[in-house]
């Protein structure tokens, strides 16, 4: 936030007295972030948004009465604030899940209510979503039909770039906020007998990506599985990489398989686009198509030139369809993007590269 900008009106929204508390001082502690109010369930909270305008709600989703999930409903297709979830834990997966798909930006990890006192531990990385809520775009999500027409950041049209070079050995994809409901809309559109393996990276809280690639799976022609150490990446394959840890590509007896590896430990993020990226440059070069969408940041920049740099190709969607601009930005314009692309044409663009005959 500029200086002079207004600060971001945050309604923290809890049913536990403690967690408002230490939703409210952690927020109210940082420059540019204002506590407006809050709420202690559901009608409570649509009532204070209405009275207050708040620019993010921090919501909790097992509430009496009202839950977090009829809040959302309650806010869909509507003006109003974004949201960031104040999840309890993995094991309500499918819940944030659903709260994902209903409109919220992101998930922060909290305790359970045995050890409510480690909601400081995570007030580094409630503020930074908090931020990045205020400047989110998740209505993009849910406009019908595709974005204005896609930019060419250079070389020829799509058919062109992949005539006289074989198909993609590998499809590689890095997402950020806004990456769940992209991956929703992205992978169902792929076809069963898609001849080339994915590996995806997304950044969430751990314990969550085993109930999303379950329900990508279920939604998809494609199978959808979440990284086990030594996945064999064969084609129909998609591969969410767990998080809490790196996903490498290697190549052993000629077979191309998945790594887990909590090295390097000084990444941002763990897993991290980068380490998904470079390694497949190392290992396939050439025979990988990369694709970065939606998210803040720049994870996805150096392991997208890695693999610009060793011949593969990039592509990176538009802003018109991100919820975050920021990691399709860095690698547009560090220039290594091929291709821009909205998010309802990337589904087709990888089944064009895949060089799949139709039946």
């Amino acid at each position: 936030m500029s200086a002079g900008s207004p600060p971001i009106r945050v309604l923290v929204v809890d049913d536990s007295a403690f967690a408002r508390k230490v939703v409210r001082e952690v927020l109210s502690a940082e420059p540019g972030l204002e506590v407006v109010g809050i709420a202690r369930d559901g009608l409570d909270a649509l009532e204070k948004i209405q009275q207050l305008t708040p620019d993010v709600v921090c919501l909790d989703l097992v509430m009496p009465g009202l839950d977090g999930l009829g809040v959302l409903d309650a806010l869909q297709g509507k003006p109003g604030p974004r949201v960031v979830v104040v999840s309890t834990t993995p094991e309500d997966g499918e819940l944030a899940l659903s709260a994902l798909q209903k409109g919220a930006v992101d998930i922060v990890q909290k305790p359970t209510a045995l050890a409510t006192d480690r909601l400081y531990e995570v007030s580094a990385d409630l503020v930074a979503k908090v931020r990045i809520a205020a400047q989110a775009h998740p209505e993009r999500l849910t406009r019908q039909g595709d974005a204005p027409a896609a930019r060419v950041a250079k070389g020829a049209p799509l058919a062109a770039l992949t005539a006289g070079r074989p198909p993609p050995k590998l499809v590689v994809l890095g997402a950020s906020t806004g990456g769940p409901q992209a991956l929703m809309r992205v992978l169902p559109l792929l076809p069963r007998d898609l001849p080339v393996p994915v590996a995806v990276v997304l950044h969430m809280p751990p314990g969550y990506t085993a109930s999303l690639a379950q329900r990508l799976h279920d939604a998809s022609a494609v199978d959808v599985v979440e990284a086990h150490d030594g996945v064999v990446f064969r084609p129909g394959l998609v591969v969410l990489a767990r998080a809490g840890m790196h996903l490498k590509v290697t190549r052993e007896e000629g077979v191309l398989r998945g790594r887990l590896d909590v090295v390097p430990l000084d990444t941002p993020h763990r897993p991290a686009v980068d380490v998904l990226f470079r390694s497949a440059a190392a290992t396939i070069g050439r025979d990988v198509l990369a694709v970065v969408l939606t998210g803040m940041g720049q994870d996805g920049t150096e392991g997208a030139r890695a693999i610009h740099d060793a011949g593969g190709f990039v592509v990176s969607e538009a802003e018109e369809s991100c919820v975050v601009y920021g990691m399709p930005r860095a690698v547009y314009e560090a220039g290594l993007s091929d291709h821009v692309l909205p998010l309802g044409k990337i589904a087709a663009t990888i089944d064009a590269a895949s060089g799949r005959t139709e039946r």
